[in-house]
């Protein structure tokens, strides 16, 4: 792309806040389009270790490919050929044929990471200020340093600082759930369990709740069968007041918000957790549970935004714009269709900014809100407090065996 419109230069430069998978994906497609890109992540550290399962989409792939990760060469994940929901017995109460390729956010993320170069990839920036002068834009980060350039991105996530400075009034709001997350390794499972968990993608459905899991690969990225790991999602209600800030009150007696770093939550608190999965899940299940060790706790949270440009130089996308609930099994790829369809309305538009930003939102906005829109009717179920009979018979719709095998985690009653 040799692109002199907008700055008088021959390679406009794009600044990315934020360093995790819709900065990467970003950056990647950026530069693969000409543009000098540089990523500013706040977290001092590599990011590669946070986060556990990821459903994979067609489109995801699409954009890897295009973002130069070479999906035949480089294994993406462990593929399964379907979906079975267990009883509370542990017996198979239905099966579906559904491939699908299941990985880790580590592992994706490592992908990514190793495809940017290390000398435009900056720690420990963490963004205090945007200012937008004439044809340029700023980003003013908090050890005082600054950088510009002719467009920013905000790619940092649910609690976007972008999105905190210039679209104030858009913020996550408590779905009424929280979802029990781990890994456990494969090989520690009983027979047993490995054979009717670790090659599928598995559901067990007390009342008003769904634990679901499938395997990821292992902590060195092993995707051999015995090497995997097994990754597991259990969605309980816990209402607002006390339910929800006791889980999130820590060791310390310190009351977290909408998260707590796996290693502050209270032993209590995860004791209690075990003995319901023994009580309530499947017994293959509750060995997973009971054989994880570190659980954590991830609020269920809806965020919706009524724009993604927020200047004439800046636009959010990804989790910064939308955070749907798990069950879509979209986050990723949402992201990732973000990023391709910026940079092709740039690629549209060479030489007029406002009008590919004006384009990228009127097609982003409504898919966003449709992906939204659609999990929250498909874990309406699980809220604490559903306020009508018709809500609840509405929910109701979406928790049978059959239909969590055919809904979740897939692409289809996606409608803009």
């Amino acid at each position: 792309m040799t692109n002199d419109g907008w700055t008088g230069k021959t390679r406009p430069k794009a600044l990315v806040i934020g360093g995790s998978m819709a900065g990467l994906f970003a950056a990647l497609l950026l530069r693969r389009e000409g543009w000098k890109v540089d990523v500013y992540e706040r977290i001092g550290a590599e990011l590669a270790g946070r986060g556990a399962g990821i459903v994979t989409h067609r489109e995801l792939f699409e954009v890897l490919g295009r973002a130069g990760i070479d999906t035949e060469a480089a294994a993406v994940g462990v593929a399964v050929p379907g979906r079975r929901v267990l009883d509370g017995s542990g017996h198979i109460e239905g099966e579906l044929k559904l491939r699908q390729v299941l990985t880790s956010w580590g592992h994706l993320y490592g992908l990514l990471r190793a495809a940017f170069p290390a000398e435009n990839y900056h720690h420990r920036k963490n963004l205090v200020e945007v200012a937008e002068v004439d044809d340029r834009v700023a980003a003013r980060f908090s050890d005082g340093s600054e950088a510009s350039g002719d467009l920013l991105i905000g790619a940092d996530g649910i609690f976007s600082c972008v999105r905190a400075q210039l679209a104030a009034d858009v913020y996550p709001r408590y779905a009424g759930y929280v979802a029990w997350r781990g890994l456990v390794e494969e090989r520690k499972l009983s027979p047993r369990t490995r054979a009717e968990l670790c090659d599928w993608f598995a559901f067990s459905l007390p009342p008003g709740e769904q634990m679901l899991g499938y395997p990821v690969a292992g902590a060195n990225e092993e995707m051999d069968v015995g090497e995997r790991r097994f990754n597991f999602v259990w969605y309980r209600p816990a209402d607002s007041g006390h339910g929800l800030a006791d889980l999130l009150t820590d060791i310390d007696g310190v009351r977290h918000e909408l998260s707590i770093p796996p290693i502050r939550i209270r032993p209590d608190v995860i004791a209690s957790m075990r003995r319901d999965a023994e009580r309530l899940l499947a017994p293959q299940f509750a060995e997973v549970v009971r054989l994880t060790d570190q659980p954590f706790i991830q609020a269920i949270l809806d965020l919706e935004t009524s724009r993604m440009v927020l200047g004439p130089r800046t636009v959010i996308l990804g989790d910064a714009a939308f955070v749907a609930r798990p069950h879509v099994g979209m986050g990723v790829t949402k992201a990732a269709g973000d990023a391709a369809a910026l940079v092709d309305v740039l690629r549209a538009h060479p030489r007029d900014l406002p009008a590919a930003l004006a384009k990228f939102e009127s097609t982003r906005l409504p898919f966003g809100a449709a992906v939204v829109r659609r999990a929250r009717d498909l874990g309406a179920y699980m809220q604490a407090q559903i306020a009508t009979a018709e809500e609840r018979a509405m929910a109701e719709r979406h928790r049978t065996p059959e239909a969590v095998m055919a809904e979740t985690a897939v692409t289809t009653g996606i409608a803009a």
